[in-house]
């Protein structure tokens, strides 16, 4: 024996280090708000000390697992001898003898390996941290390390998969279930096997009675207690699972994997309100534009086994004599039910359910253990789908639409339950602060459980008339006007840049003639963006464009650049408009502000470019000092020089924000911002005035075919974004543009987004001057004309010739003038 302690004794490690161990913990991203999002990671973990841990749990564990544990030096020598008396005997561990000491060593430096060599260097092991470490110490350690199932690494951990609480809340029955848990984590959980969790549980509970640990009173009540234990996922306070994607990715490639286990807490830049109601938003409208085109009748549920009622009686009141006359497969158990509807994935707004009966004015449905009424009124609108364009007649009785035996889905609604289905239709929406790019809130789908691609940064498509504004700003940097006409008239193409002539048309299939440029904007005439763009030059507006925020390789330097033929991305999309919801002024998309070691030490802030709108002014101020300062600083020199024994301290200054880049003369945002509020004033953008807000613009878009609907609008404190299409484009139907599909998402979504927000209004900057002109030609009005409208100019730009009448009839009609027509 003692051969063998000489020969192992210097292959011990260091017991000192277990002073100072790292747990492995779990990635957890948070919202800006300190909002649990999600956590990444195979070990749940959340440490303990001893002094926060229930005295109950403690005595608990020692009674199941070492009830000798404070008199003890580290072994247990009776458990131990009969414990290595079997090892040597059958060469297999047969039986207990391992010490919370022991075990201790086992799980922080030893393998699994049943050998007597490694269960000896566990007994000296067990020694060497009796003599380092306190008793509490040990405890700590052991309570902290221990496996108990369901990736649940420590006793917080478990108590809240098993429960959803902290193990201070637990009550006695709970807590020796937990304890009883590290024989066999996974094989005997509550979760897994609760009859034999709870044969543990009550052997705890015994063991604890045994050593007068509780009283009979006490013992009689816990093991009298059911099991309570279900399984509880990470916590989720917000709702985003593709905001917590985009965060893991970008934490394994700056950490690799030690991103799933080093415990780094990372908060994110979301604003856990404004993610809740983007989810809302986006899963209503797809929901409707599904209801608006027809029920896609599901199949009846694929047996499960076949019914047995005598020996389950607990399923009697689930089935009617119908049911059973027709001898209809159903699962054995209540269990059994539940998995089928727990295997679905989650899906928001909508949830699972199986029919059990269909009556004639409904149908009952079983979900969450228990019967439910779906009625009639909630099946109406499932008329059955045909395609995109048609659907058939409304369902005279529930059977049209149900039958016994289907999974469905169904909807909360205020009066009462609705039936529902899985969209087909896919969406995003992407919310930014336009000041500096934050991420306020982001939906990549309907639901990532069913599918993880993220359309806000992943799906490249077509914005239509969503990005005309750009095409605008650039005519109006380039001398355009909001009352330029410009002639709405049928125009073909020859462009070596296009495979085939070239024939656009206006959405209406009709042309209106010479437009002012504020109404060709909120009308949409896509005639007017093509002309306006080969008077620029495809060129020249690329490079206007691109300080944006738009990729230059995706910029089409063609004329389809008027009409968004261009395939951006949704987040694209919405950063390009927070130049024109900021006052013009580039700025880059951010999701991660912070980045905190398990410790709370700062890892990384982010610095994101940020508008200063007072810097600009500040520039021309600090122009002017410069020349002051430099003498001074000569000054500062002579003296030194003078008086080499006096050193001047430089002063500590906080680092600043880098500054927002301007991209946009404020003079043109100006101009442009007037234009896009007309949109939702006058334009295809009218459903936004339910928010009853001055201060919003924006623009819808739809593509050819009516492939992608889109809105794109904001105020100065928000830009929102939203996507409606499918993944494998094709039309949404004749019926479905941008302002009656995506726009209403925008407005559902930005009336809680904007929620106690004050209206901001946009600022007029010098230079901006306001004169009445004459709607059909944009010249000055004549004096006294009575259909004269208002409209902003460039101080340089303001017509110097008034509108010329034609006094015909005692009409007022005015003449053209032929020079203003492009």
């Amino acid at each position: 024996m003692m051969a063998i302690y000489l020969y192992l004794a210097p292959t011990l490690p260091d017991t000192e280090e277990l002073k100072d161990i790292e747990l492995q913990t779990p990635l957890r991203v948070y919202s800006a708000d300190g909002k649990l999002i999600s956590e990444f990671g195979e070990k749940r973990r959340t440490p303990l000390t001893f002094a926060e841990t229930p005295p109950q749990f403690i005595n608990a564990l020692l009674a199941s697992e070492d009830d000798g544990f404070f008199e003890h030096f580290g072994i247990d020598l009776k458990g131990l001898a009969r414990a290595v008396f079997e090892l040597i005997r059958t060469g297999k561990k047969k039986s207990g003898g391992s010490t919370i000491t022991m075990q201790v060593a086992k799980n922080y430096y030893l393998s699994s390996e049943k050998t007597f060599a490694r269960k000896f260097t566990e007994i000296l092991l067990a020694l060497k941290i009796e003599q380092s470490l306190s008793k509490q110490e040990i405890l700590e350690l052991y309570i902290n390390k221990i496996y108990l199932g369901k990736r649940a690494y420590g006793i917080e951990a478990a108590a809240q998969v098993y429960y959803g609480k902290s193990i201070k809340e637990l009550n006695l029955a709970q807590l020796a279930m937990i304890a009883g848990l590290p024989q066999a984590p996974s094989a005997a959980n509550p979760v897994n096997n609760p009859r034999r969790a709870l044969d543990r549980r009550n052997y705890v509970l015994a063991r604890m009675r045994t050593l007068e640990m509780i009283s009979a009173e006490e013992f009689d009540q816990a093991a009298r207690a059911p099991v309570t234990a279900r399984y509880h996922g990470a916590t989720s306070e917000v709702l985003a699972p593709y905001v917590a994607e985009m965060v893991r990715r970008e934490m394994v490639e700056r950490y690799g994997d030690d991103a799933y286990t080093a415990g780094y807490n990372v908060y994110t830049t979301v604003d856990a309100s404004r993610q809740l109601a983007a989810n809302r938003a986006l899963q209503t409208g797809l929901l409707k534009y599904d209801r608006d085109h027809g029920y896609r009748q599901p199949k009846p549920m694929a047996p499960v086994m076949t019914l047995e009622v005598a020996d389950n009686p607990e399923l009697e009141p689930w089935l009617s004599k119908a049911d059973k006359a027709h001898d209809t497969d159903w699962p054995q158990t209540l269990d059994q039910w539940n998995d089928i509807l727990r295997d679905q994935d989650d899906m928001g707004l909508i949830s699972p359910a199986i029919v059990r009966s269909v009556e004639h004015d409904g149908a009952w449905i079983y979900q969450n253990n228990s019967e439910r009424w779906l009625p009639f009124s909630g099946m109406l609108w499932a008329k059955p789908y045909v395609d995109v364009n048609i659907i058939g007649a409304e369902p005279k009785q529930p059977s049209d639409v149900l039958s016994i035996g289907q999974r469905i889905w169904v909807e909360e609604s205020r009066d009462g339950l609705l039936l529902a289905q899985v969209p087909e239709v896919e969406g995003s929406i992407v919310s930014l602060r336009p000041k500096d790019g934050a991420i306020q809130a982001l939906v990549g789908g309907f639901s990532f459980g069913s599918n993880k691609f993220n359309r806000a940064i992943q799906a490249e498509r077509q914005p239509g008339s969503a990005f005309k504004p750009f095409i605008y700003s650039s005519a109006l940097a380039n001398g355009f006007t909001p009352a330029s006409i410009i002639n709405d008239a049928p125009v073909v193409f020859e462009d070596a840049s296009l495979e085939n002539t070239w024939r656009p048309q206006n959405n209406s299939g009709k042309f209106y003639g010479p437009t002012r440029l504020r109404e060709a904007l909120y009308k949409s005439q896509n005639l007017v963006s093509i002309r306006i763009l080969k008077q620029v030059g495809p060129g020249k507006a690329v490079n206007y464009i691109e300080p944006f925020g738009f990729p230059r390789s995706k910029l089409n330097a063609d004329l389809s650049l008027a009409l968004g033929a261009s395939a951006v991305t949704p987040m694209e999309l919405a950063t390009g408009y927070c130049v024109l919801a900021n006052g013009g002024y580039a700025v880059d998309p951010y999701l991660i502000s912070r980045i905190e070691d398990s410790s709370g030490n700062i890892l990384f802030s982010a610095k994101p470019r940020t508008v200063c709108h007072e810097c600009e002014k500040q520039q021309a101020t600090e122009a002017g000092q410069a020349q002051l300062a430099a003498s001074e600083l000569l000054e500062q020199q002579l003296q030194q020089q003078l008086n080499p024994e006096t050193e001047s301290q430089p002063e500590e200054q906080e680092e600043a924000l880098p500054t927002a880049p301007r991209v946009m003369d404020s003079r043109t945002h100006f101009l442009m911002i007037s234009m896009l509020k007309d949109v939702v004033r006058l334009g295809t953008g009218k459903r936004a005035l339910a928010l009853n807000r001055d201060d919003l613009a924006g623009k819808t878009g739809t593509t050819n075919d009516q492939k992608d609907a889109w809105f794109s609008g904001f105020s100065p404190d928000l830009v929102t974004t939203v996507w409606i299409g499918f993944d494998q484009p094709k039309t949404l139907g004749r019926w479905a543009f941008g302002s009656n599909t995506a726009l209403p998402v925008w407005v559902d979504y930005m009336g809680s987004a904007l929620s106690g927000v004050p209206e901001h209004p946009f600022e007029q900057p010098e230079g901006i001057v306001s004169v009445r002109i004459d709607p059909e030609t944009g010249l000055l009005a004549a004096p006294g004309q009575n259909n004269a409208i208002f409209e902003y100019f460039r101080e340089e730009d303001v017509p110097s010739q008034p509108v010329k009448i034609t006094p015909t009839n005692g009409s007022g009609e005015t003449e053209l003038v032929p020079e203003q027509l492009f």
